[in-house]
């Protein structure tokens, strides 16, 4: 008797550009823990200091706002210490802005694997989504060491109930860096100029989110331009943070809602344009 073999999905040249491949993602798990440990091997294997840039960077980050933007301009901190105000904002910001930048350029970075094996081309993105996770936890450690220090050192800041919605905030904060991420990643494909803005305007965008400030001081000093920075997705995500871990910050149900559905819109172009450019992809990088 003939035995028909039964496959469990089927390589297609025309699928749906809103399909996201869950069964075929789950399936290629072994692969995603896989690129999760050669990003985090590859990027600190040649290093003195190893992990410990982890620390380092957020930790003299703070050091240069709290001298430049604390002492010299006088920028107010809604009474938290300096650096606590800092770390804070620092800790957030860095967790999206990597998954930013890394997944602006996962096709020109995996082209010549992309050219030769199929897999779900997502697990990709997702795979740096997941590694910049470790640094975040190890620079959360960090932040909550600070906190424990001016706990004891009597500063006045306290905890309050939002901090129940840290799962949302990072998640937040993944699938808007995914999202935007995908979405210039198609575009470098054609447009490689792209990849050496992504950097910069990073930068810039930084400062039109409060990293440095908080809400209520460019609300006061700057109400021409506040609503660029209200209108910036990661300003609710970071004043929620604030607001859950020190007490301070513009919390509102409507603003965190906003960061969430301009969150959902964006993850679902980025997925719609990166199905739609990984099929024809190699011939243009």
């Amino acid at each position: 008797m003939e035995h028909k073999e039964e496959y469990s999905w089927t390589i297609e040249a025309k699928a749906s550009l809103f399909d996201l491949k869950f069964g075929e993602i789950w399936a290629y798990r072994d692969l995603l823990w896989l690129l999760v440990r050669r990003d985090f091997v590859s990027f600190y294997k040649q290093t003195i200091l190893g992990p410990l840039w982890f620390f380092i960077q957020p930790l003299f980050t703070t050091i240069i706002f709290t001298f430049i933007f604390g002492n010299l301009a006088g920028i107010s901190t809604d009474g938290l210490p300096k650096p606590l105000f800092y770390m804070a904002g620092i800790t957030a910001w860095n967790y999206f802005a990597d998954c930013l930048t890394k997944t602006s350029t996962v096709f020109k970075d995996n082209a010549g694997i992309f050219g030769k094996v199929y897999f779900p081309r997502l697990i990709m993105p997702l795979s740096i989504v997941v590694s910049n996770l470790v640094r975040f936890g190890v620079q959360m450690l960090l932040f909550m060491l600070m906190m424990a220090y001016y706990h004891f050192s009597g500063a006045a800041f306290h905890i309050t109930w939002a901090i129940w919605l840290f799962p949302v905030i990072v998640v937040l904060m993944a699938l808007l860096g995914l999202g935007t991420g995908m979405m210039i990643s198609a575009m470098t494909t054609k447009y490689r100029d792209l990849a050496f803005l992504v950097t910069f305007g990073v930068q810039l965008l930084m400062y039109a989110t409060t990293v440095i400030y908080p809400l209520s001081e460019a609300l006061n000093k700057y109400p021409d331009y506040a609503w660029i920075i209200e209108y910036n997705p990661m300003t609710p995500i970071i004043e929620t943070f604030r607001y859950g871990f020190l007490g301070e910050g513009s919390f509102s149900w409507g603003s965190l809602g906003y960061a969430t559905g301009l969150t959902a819109t964006l993850l679902l172009f980025g997925v719609v344009i990166f199905n739609k450019v990984e099929r024809n992809f190699v011939d243009t990088v």
